[in-house]
C-alpha cells in the first residue's frame, strides 16, 4: 500500500507545485490553481478514466490517508496565522471581529433566506440554504492574504478572528437545525451545552493567553529567559506542534473545528515568537500539506451533480447572494476602520466551504434539500473559491493605491 500512496503524494504534489507557478507567472492566487487542479483531477476523463480513478484515490485507504494530510494542512495554516497575531493585538480589533462576524453571518442568511422563499422554496429549504451560506471558509482567505504578504495588517486579523467567530455560530445554528431537520424537535439543553462549551472554550483559551501575556512582559520572566543556555531541553517546533495539537484536538473534542484550538494555539505561541522562533521551520511543514487541503476541495467535487434538478438556474443567484452578504454584512460590522477597510474585510468574509458542504449533506441526507439544490450549494462554494482570492486582492490594491495617491497629494 505504501508504494501506491507514495506515488499518489507524488503526482498531487508535482500538479500542486506546477499549478502554483503557473499561477504566480499569470498573478493568480496559487489556492484558485490547487482547487482546479483538484476538480480536473476528479472530473477530466482520459479515454473514459480520470486521473483520480487512474490513481485509485478513492481507496478506502488513500482516501484516510488524504483527509488526515489535508486536515493536517488546514490547522496548520490557521496556526500559522496565529503565530502572527499575538492575543495583546488581537485586543484592539476584537469587537470589530464579533461585529463583522454578526453582521456577515446575519445579512447572508436574510438574503439567502428571503430570495429563496421568494423563488418558491420551503421555509426548511430556505434556512439550510441560509444557515448552510452563513459560515466563512478562514482557510482559503487565509491562504490568499499569506500570498499576498498581508498576514500581519489589522485587516487581516479582524478577518481571521471574525471567521473564527463565524465557526462558532455556525456550530450552534448547525446544531439548532439538525434538530428541526426531518420534522423534529429542537432540543434547546442540547443546544444551550453547545454553544456554553464552544464559547467557554475560546474565553478560556483567551484568558490563558492573556496570563502569558502579563508574565511575558515581568522582571521574571525576561531575567529567566535572558540567561544563556548551553543547551535546550526542548526546541521550538516541537512544543509548537505540542501546543497545536493539543488544543486542536480540544477543540474536536468539544465538537468544535480542529481550526479553532489551532489558531488560539498560534496566538498563545506568538507570545514568545521572538525568543521561540519557530515560523521558518513550521512554514516548511506547512507548505507542504496545505495544497492538499485546497487538492482535496476541488476533488471532492463532481460537475455532474450540478446537472441535476435547477442547480444551474439557482447557483448564480446564491453566489451573488452568498458575496453581497459577506460584503454588506461584514462590512457594516467593521464600517469604525473605514470604507477601504470594510471593503476589504468584506470581501475576506466571502470563501465558504466545509461548513457549507455539511449542512448542504446533512439537508441531502434528511430529505430536506433536492439533490440539484445541493449541487447547488457545491457550485457556490467552488465559484467562490475561485472568486475570493482576486476579490481580498482587489480589495487591498485599492487601498493601497488610495493610500499611495493620498501620500503624492500630501508630498506636492
Amino acid at each position: 500500500m505504501i508504494d501506491m500512496i507514495l506515488v499518489q503524494i507524488f503526482v498531487l504534489i508535482s500538479l500542486a507545485m506546477l499549478a502554483a507557478i503557473i499561477c504566480n507567472l499569470i498573478k493568480v492566487p496559487s489556492v484558485v490553481g490547487e482547487i482546479l487542479v483538484g476538480i480536473a483531477i476528479s472530473n477530466l476523463a482520459i479515454g473514459g478514466v480520470t486521473l483520480y480513478s487512474a490513481m485509485q484515490l478513492g481507496d478506502p485507504n488513500s482516501t484516510e490517508v488524504f483527509s488526515v494530510l489535508s486536515e493536517l494542512g488546514i490547522i496548520f495554516l490557521l496556526f500559522t496565522a496565529g503565530l502572527i497575531t499575538p492575543f495583546h493585538e488581537l485586543k484592539k480589533v476584537g469587537g470589530t471581529a464579533v461585529l463583522a462576524a454578526i453582521g456577515g453571518v446575519a445579512v447572508s442568511i436574510s438574503l439567502v433566506y428571503f430570495a429563496m422563499m421568494a423563488f418558491g422554496f420551503t421555509t426548511m429549504q430556505s434556512i439550510f440554504l441560509g444557515v448552510a451560506l452563513g459560515s466563512t471558509s478562514v482557510g482559503i482567505a487565509a491562504r490568499a492574504m499569506e500570498q499576498l504578504g498581508v498576514m500581519g495588517t489589522m485587516e487581516a486579523r479582524v478577518i481571521i478572528s471574525a471567521g473564527i467567530i463565524d465557526d462558532v455560530i455556525g456550530l450552534i445554528l448547525l446544531a439548532i437545525i439538525s434538530g428541526t431537520a426531518g420534522g423534529g424537535e429542537i432540543n434547546i439543553l442540547d443546544t444551550a451545552i453547545v454553544g456554553i462549551l464552544a464559547v467557554a472554550f475560546v474565553l478560556v483559551s483567551m484568558y490563558i493567553c492573556t496570563l502569558i501575556s502579563k508574565f511575558r512582559r515581568t522582571d521574571v520572566c525576561k531575567i529567566a529567559l535572558s540567561k544563556p543556555r548551553k543547551q535546550s531541553l526542548l526546541s521550538p517546533l516541537p512544543f509548537a506542534l505540542i501546543i497545536c495539537f493539543g488544543l486542536s484536538a480540544m477543540a474536536t473534542y468539544l465538537s468544535l473545528a480542529a481550526i479553532i484550538g489551532a489558531f488560539l494555539a498560534g496566538m498563545m505561541f506568538a507570545e514568545f515568537r521572538d525568543i521561540w522562533p519557530s515560523e521558518e521551520k513550521f512554514n516548511s511543514l506547512k507548505e507542504f500539506l496545505v495544497p492538499f487541503f485546497f487538492l482535496f476541495i476541488g476533488i471532492n467535487v463532481s460537475l455532474s451533480a450540478f446537472g441535476t434538478g435547477n442547480a444551474w438556474l439557482i447557483a448564480p443567484v446564491l453566489v451573488v447572494l452568498a458575496l453581497a452578504g459577506k460584503i454588506i454584512g461584514g462590512g457594516l460590522g467593521a464600517r469604525k476602520l473605514g470604507s477601504r477597510s470594510a471593503l476589504i474585510v468584506g470581501s475576506g468574509l466571502t470563501p465558504r466551504g466545509e461548513v457549507t458542504i455539511i449542512v448542504a449533506a446533512m439537508g441531502l441526507e434528511v430529505g430536506v434539500l433536492t439533490a440539484g439544490q445541493y449541487g447547488a450549494l457545491v457550485a457556490v462554494v467552488i465559484v467562490i473559491a475561485v472568486i475570493a482570492p482576486f476579490l481580498i486582492s482587489w480589495a487591498f490594491k485599492r487601498k493601497d493605491k488610495f493610500r499611495n495617491a493620498k501620500s503624492m497629494k500630501f508630498k506636492e
